[in-house]
This record gives C-alpha cells, sequence and structure tokens, in this order.
C-alpha cells in the first residue's frame, strides 16, 4: 500500500499547465534559460582561466628576463670596473721593468706615487673612501679595536690613537673595518 501512494506521488509531479503549453511557451521556461545561463557562465570561465594562464605566463617571463638583466648588469659593471684597474695594473709592469734598468730611485719613487695616486682616484670613482681613524672617537659601528692603552689625558678617553690597518667605506657602507687601538 505504501509503494501504490509513492507512484501516485510521482505521477501527479506535472502541473496541469505544463500539459497546456506549446513548444515555443516551453523553450521560454526558466529551465531552458538557465541551460543558455550555464554556457554563458562556461564561456565565461574560460575566458578569465585563459586570461589567468596567459598572465601568469607574462609574468614568468617577466621574472626571468628580470633576472638575466640584473646578472647581465652585475657581470657588465664589474668588467667596467676591471677594465679600470686594468691600466693600473699596466703601469705597475711598466714600473717593475723601470726599477731594474735605471739608478734613478728618486724617478722610480716618483713613478711610485703617480700609479699610487692612480689607483686612490680609482678607488674614489667607484665610490671607495677610506674611514678617518686617528683622533677620531670610538665607534663600534665603524672601528675594530685591537687593543686598548692608557689615556695620556682625559680629552684622549674612548679616542683612536693609532690605525693598524685601514677602513674602507663603499656608498655609506663599511666594507673593511678599521683595526685600531683605543686609549681608555
Amino acid at each position: 500500500m505504501k509503494e501504490e501512494f509513492t507512484e501516485k506521488k510521482f505521477e501527479n509531479t506535472e502541473s496541469p499547465e505544463s500539459e497546456n503549453m506549446t513548444n515555443d511557451q516551453l523553450a521560454d521556461t526558466p529551465e531552458i534559460e538557465s541551460n543558455d545561463n550555464v554556457t554563458d557562465w562556461e564561456t565565461k570561465y574560460n575566458e578569465l582561466n585563459d586570461s589567468y594562464l596567459r598572465l601568469n605566463a607574462e609574468f614568468d617571463n617577466y621574472r626571468k628576463r628580470t633576472l638575466k638583466e640584473k646578472a647581465d648588469l652585475l657581470k657588465l659593471g664589474s668588467e667596467r670596473v676591471l677594465l679600470d684597474i686594468i691600466s693600473v695594473v699596466d703601469d705597475f709592469e711598466r714600473a717593475l721593468d723601470n726599477i731594474s734598468k735605471t739608478e734613478d730611485i728618486e724617478a722610480v719613487k716618483e713613478g711610485v706615487d703617480l700609479i699610487y695616486s692612480k689607483f686612490r682616484t680609482f678607488l674614489t670613482r667607484h665610490g671607495i673612501k677610506e674611514i678617518e681613524t686617528i683622533g677620531q672617537p670610538f665607534d663600534t659601528d665603524k672601528h675594530e679595536a685591537i687593543t686598548t692603552v692608557p689615556a695620556q689625558t682625559e680629552d684622549d678617553k674612548d679616542k683612536i690613537v693609532d690605525s693598524i690597518q685601514k677602513g674602507y667605506i663603499l656608498d655609506d657602507k663599511v666594507i673593511r673595518y678599521p683595526k685600531v687601538i683605543v686609549a681608555k
């Protein structure tokens, strides 16, 4: 008896209105519009997915290109520095050749001084500056203390009295700390 009731329930699911509708009227029902709507959504999804994939590929290409450009810049930058230093090396080679041939020590000293000043100019041109040490207050961010000595006066306390090794700054960054002796 229970089975008869469920069969009757499903038999009467169609409304009397749908039995009387023509095919044109059925085409305008919301159920068919939803099929068109689904295909519109699928088309939109496919377009957006394609756009996303293209944008992702374009970004990946951009990232690879910029990494390559950065590597090339570093390579070219170091190449320029090396080309500048080669001229200093050439001067040293000429000086070494002339040292053994000449008897004029003053000329040799003058030549070495010229090479030294050319090398200092090279360092300055590339942003390297020497850190001033003697007489300056000791700063742990800029100096490395090797040892301390007793201060001669009260004004000399915590000041640098001698430098064992020079230090250098490259564009406001310490690239080599000077090794100093501090008065305490």
